[in-house]
């Protein structure tokens, strides 16, 4: 690459950054972080780690990023940033490889990954995800290597893509597969010219666990929190998110069959191929009730894909055919859109700050007293909070133990995740939660039950509290609380 093009990348990474905004402890950093941490000092989380701990046997995102503490000789949350800025480039270069190999011009080029920079934020229908999260995680070595796969596959390099996949698959053991099936099917396209037929491809999920043995009560308790994984419960606007790009994937086909565009046809056609092979797959996953608990494996998580490569496709034509070399027309089209997103990112964080810097102080209530919490409790303490205390206003999807450090009781919200994914921790998930029903109306013998059934020795409660707590932390939303 020149210089100048890795000078723009930096820039539209920036961008992209700002856009985006930067919340390292939220949503699912809430059991990433914790396997981090933990990696670090093992004697944190000494009960509990279980719901974090699960997913760490499956990937190496843990040992990276303590590594590249260790490594850099800084503390953990400038690593993190460091990390996901560095993801965020990588992915928008992968991006740039494959609009090169799909188009000639440079502002189409440009375009394309400029259009992808933007949409960061967009969400991928039906499946929880975003294009790129705004923390990071191992989806985000996931995303950037499964782009630089399918350059190498355009370029017929496919033992290259295979590299690339099979490293994905160290840190994200699930993501890769899609990658790899889409791989598959540009070989296929290639090789008999043809995307009419349907390909029927089987991934290797021996290793995670497969049982076709009916789900048990605890684990459908679990399953109820996460109906995106089943597409029969999607609602009219997720249905459009599958049928949407379709749409959008035949159209540039027909642009780009009469310009003799072919990568772009190629991608097309297998996009296409692979949309429908992975909604007849989710079916067959999701109708029969003895099949829930496969459903986790998600075969629509296909769309993650589908959206990156169309928003290049919808960006490589936007530059060629309309945006040109028009200054007017690239701002006419980019700054409503990015001011739009960056707009419904504060929405979505409205108690915290844009952008999360390390060592910064936080505006956010929870955060504040989570922070209290990890500077003034015991390494052991063992917490309980609202099960749904993630999903209160204010509190912005931050992770307990990611920020305090401390063991806490299973939650209904990121554990019931962890839960869909081994159903193994069922039972003990069912039964914690069960035991916090009526939290929000919890007297003080409520709480002593819990001391006396889990060893729960401290509690997080919204303000005004409750009666007879020693609660030597307070603000204006929480308390937190010892119990003697």
């Amino acid at each position: 690459m020149k210089v100048k093009e890795i000078f723009f990348l930096a820039l539209l990474t920036a961008g992209a950054f700002l856009v985006q905004g930067y919340h390292p402890y939220v949503d699912d950093a809430a059991f990433y972080v914790p396997m981090v941490k933990k990696a670090l000092d093992p004697s944190l989380y000494p009960r509990g780690a279980e719901f974090f701990q699960s997913h760490a046997k499956l990937t190496l995102f843990p040992n990276l990023a303590a590594g590249a503490v260790r490594l850099l000789h800084l503390p953990l949350d400038p690593t993190l940033l460091l990390l996901h800025l560095a993801s965020i480039f990588l992915f928008l270069l992968a991006c740039w490889k494959v609009s090169c190999a799909c188009f000639e011009l440079a502002e189409a080029r440009w375009c394309a990954v400029t259009l992808m920079a933007a949409t960061l934020t967009v969400p991928v229908a039906g499946t929880a995800l975003f294009i790129f999260d705004h923390f990071l995680n191992p989806r985000s070595f996931a995303a950037f290597a499964a782009m630089f796969a399918v350059a190498a596959a355009l370029e017929r390099r496919y033992w290259v893509a295979g590299l690339w996949l099979a490293g994905a698959g160290l840190v994200h053991p699930l993501m890769p597969v899609y990658g790899l099936f889409f791989v598959f099917l540009l070989w296929w396209n290639r090789r008999t010219e043809s995307g009419a037929a349907v390909i029927a491809a089987r991934a290797a999920f021996a290793p995670l666990g497969i049982s076709f043995e009916p789900p048990t009560p605890a684990y459908h308790q679990a399953a109820l929190r996460h109906a995106f994984h089943y597409v029969v419960q999607w609602t009219w606007y997720q249905w459009v998110g599958i049928w949407g790009p379709l749409v959008a994937l035949f159209a540039i086909f027909r642009v780009a069959r009469a310009r003799r565009m072919e990568n772009v046809m190629l991608l097309c056609r297998s996009l296409a191929l692979l949309v429908l092979v992975s909604l007849a797959g989710a079916l067959i996953l999701d109708i029969p009730a003895r099949f829930e608990a496969l459903a986790r494996f998600q075969p629509l998580r296909s769309l993650h894909l589908t959206y990156v490569l169309l928003f290049i496709l919808v960006g490589g034509m936007l530059g060629q055919f309309v945006l040109k070399r028009s200054a007017a027309r690239w701002l006419l089209l980019f700054v409503p859109l990015c001011a739009g997103l960056w707009a419904l990112q504060l929405g979505n964080f409205p108690a915290s700050a844009h952008i999360e810097w390390p060592g910064a102080a936080s505006r956010n209530a929870w955060v504040n007293a989570f922070e209290w919490i990890r500077g003034n409790t015991p390494d052991d303490a063992y917490f309980a909070l609202d099960p749904l205390h993630m999903e209160i206003p204010g509190e912005d999807v931050h992770g307990f133990r990611a920020i305090a450090e401390r063991s806490m009781l299973a939650d209904m919200v990121k554990d019931s995740g962890a839960v869909s994914m081994f159903p193994g921790l069922a039972e003990e998930w069912w039964e914690q939660v069960s035991a916090q029903d009526g939290w929000k109306t919890f007297q003080v013998a409520d709480f002593e039950r819990l001391k006396a059934r889990y060893g729960v020795d401290w509690v997080v409660v919204e303000q005004p509290g409750t009666a007879g707590l020693n609660c030597p932390y307070q603000n204006a939303t929480v308390r937190v609380c010892r119990l003697n």
